[in-house]
């Protein structure tokens, strides 16, 4: 799996790091950015969850 956050929509809630601290993290500028190039499956469904629960629909994921 891999997660992206799409600068155009994120909004900088933070829900994700929240979430998925492992995979998710706020720039200096206030936005959600990924940490990771591949998910590990451990974590693959709470970035899932994270995508779901962001409130501006920022974050898509891609299953290999």
């Amino acid at each position: 799996m891999r997660a992206r956050v799409d600068p155009d929509y994120c909004a900088g809630h933070g829900a994700c790091v929240v979430t998925a601290p492992d995979v998710f993290d706020i720039t200096d500028e206030g936005y959600a950015h990924v940490l990771v190039d591949v998910v590990p499956e451990h974590l693959e469904p709470l970035v899932q969850q994270a995508a779901d629960e962001c409130p501006a629909r920022a974050i898509s994921v891609e299953v290999d």
